[in-house]
Formats: structure tokens, sequence, C-alpha cells
């Protein structure tokens, strides 16, 4: 009888991403198994097209408690084979060890790991010269039931997903973050603006909520060719236009993530953050940019803040564009 598997991360879009690898190497292992996936609402429509997976179950965490009853009392009925709990968190854990799944999976710093089938450990130690990806430490959840080979994350965008694209050269910039910390300045991105060629066309992406600090980088930029589409393309359209540019540059946040998952070029700008932390970009042609001075005060936290501690934020200001440029082999 084929085999049923549930992968569960309710987190950031990002980390929505970097679980498709288990996606792929289920999907090679058993080509005839059911693959369903369990993301918060919001982030759903990344998996939309994916060939592989038979549903997406969603967990609205505005309802939590609501939300979560009515998912547990579905999943029961779906009887896994082997459920595998990415997140780290309580809510989750509950969802996983109350699902029914003949085998649970998780990392051990869940709360509710104890009543796992299999708890594994999830250790970011970023001083390690050859310090592990996520998308590595997710995998090591397939042990027993699939080989966990390096595998890159997917992404699926339909034919028409570059619809309306530039049909000339041009470049794309996500200079947004939901972290401060995590954000190369909006005056960083005017100055790079200005030192791309007026021959290429510059795409502004985005959410919705960015639409606004992209058109005063847009405006302020003076380039003759940037166009604003924060808010304007669904994810995975977003990543279909990511892939047909010539490069892409975006902070230490999800669209790194979604270059990667089309093997887009792109160039990373990681500030109060280190690539050491395993959430580096994984694209073919991939680049990151910090800064050239070491600072004692980076990295100050795993997910940024909403200021710099120390008040002077020079992990990101001692970023210039010139440096970005020629990382990115751009000129």
């Amino acid at each position: 009888m084929p085999k049923k598997f549930l992968i569960l991360q309710t987190a950031f879009l990002g980390d929505v991403v970097l679980a498709t690898p288990l996606i792929e190497r289920l999907k090679a292992t058993y080509p005839d198994a059911t693959i369903d996936f369990l993301a918060r609402k919001g982030n759903e429509s990344l998996l939309l097209h994916h060939p592989y997976l038979r549903h997406v179950w969603c967990f609205d965490k505005k309802h939590k408690i609501k939300s979560m009853w009515a998912l547990i009392r579905k999943l029961r009925r779906e009887r896994y084979d082997l459920l595998l709990n990415l997140h780290r968190f309580a809510s989750s854990g509950l969802i996983a060890i109350c699902a029914g799944a003949q085998q649970t999976h998780g990392f051990s710093k869940n709360p509710f790991s104890f009543a796992y089938t299999r708890r594994f450990a999830h250790s970011i130690d970023y001083l390690l010269p050859n310090a592990p990806h996520e998308v590595a430490r997710n995998l090591s959840l397939l042990e027993g039931w699939a080989d966990t080979a390096f595998t890159p994350p997917r992404l699926y965008p339909p034919a028409d997903a570059a619809n309306g694209a530039p049909s000339a050269p041009y470049i794309c910039m996500a200079p947004t973050s939901v972290w401060f910390t995590k954000q190369w300045p909006a005056e960083k991105w005017i100055a790079l603006i200005q030192q791309i060629p007026d021959s290429l066309q510059v795409v502004l992406l985005g959410a919705p909520g960015d639409f606004e600090t992209c058109e005063k980088i847009r405006y302020a930029s003076q380039h003759p060719q940037v166009l604003n589409m924060a808010g304007k393309l669904s994810l995975l359209e977003s990543a279909a236009w990511m892939r047909g540019a010539r490069m892409n540059y975006a902070n230490d946040s999800a669209p790194i993530h979604l270059a990667s998952a089309v093997d887009a070029p792109i160039t990373a700008v990681f500030c109060s953050t280190v690539p050491g932390f395993g959430f580096g970009p994984l694209s073919s042609k991939a680049y990151m940019v910090e800064t050239p001075h070491p600072l004692s005060c980076r990295p100050c936290g795993l997910h940024g803040f909403r200021a710099c501690p120390q008040g002077h934020f020079r992990c990101a200001m001692d970023i210039q564009p010139e440096q970005v440029l020629a990382i990115s082999r751009l000129h």
C-alpha cells in the first residue's frame, strides 16, 4: 500500500521554502506516495502547482485554538505513516503528537518532542568552519525513511508566472525585511540603484506593506528605469520574475530562498545575522555580502531586532554599494 506523509512547517515564508527538499527526497524514494504539507495560513500559495503534493493544509494562527483542533480532527482521519515536524515550537508540536501518525519525527527543541517517535538535534553553531545549512538539518528528519543527501529547495511557478516581466535585461531588488537589523538601510539601496547602468531596468519586489518603502527608494534613486512591483505579484510570480533577472539582491530574508528555489542568481546582504546560521542562498550562482570589518557584537541574534542593540548599526552601515556590485559581478 502506498505510503502517506505529512510535512509540517508553520513558521515563516522562507522556512516553508527550506522544507521543500523533503518533498523532493520523499518523492524520489516513494514515487507512489501521498505527500501533504501543513503551512501557516498565508504561506500556502507558495506550494500551489506543486506536482508532488496532494494537499496543503492551513493553520490559521490568528484563530490558533479553533484552527488547531479542527486540523487535528482532519489529520487523524488521514492516518499518515510518517509526520515530519520541522517547526520547533509548541503549537506545531501539539498538532504533531495529536495527529495520530504511525511515526512522528521532529527536532528535540520542540517542547512536545518527548512524545515523538524519534527526536533529532537542531544545532546552530555559526563558528564551525562547515556549519550545516538549515536544509541539511531538515533533511536529517528523513533518517530511516529516505536518503538524506543534500537537495536544494524547489518551487514550481506556473508557466505564465513571468508574464509581464521586462523583456529587456533587468535586475530585481527586495530591499525590505520584517526585522530592522536584517535590513540594509534604504539609503544604501538608493545608492546601489544609482550605480546600476541606465540600460538595466530595476524591479523592486516585496509584500503589499512594502510598497511605500519601495516607492520612496524608487523616487529617491532617480534611476530612469525603476519599476515598483511590491505587493503586485504573488509569491510564485515573484520567484518567476527573479528567475529571469540578470541578478537579484535581497537581505537575509525570504526572497533569497525564493531565488534559491528557482535557481535564480542571488546576492544576499547579511547585516546583523551571519551565513553560518545556515540560512544562506543555495542558487548555483549565489553571493553573500557582509561587513568587511570584524564586530564583536555581530551576530547579535538569530532573527534580528527592531533596533541595533549597540546604537551604531555598523554591521549594515559599513557595507558599501561598491562592495555589493563587486561581489555580484554585475559590472
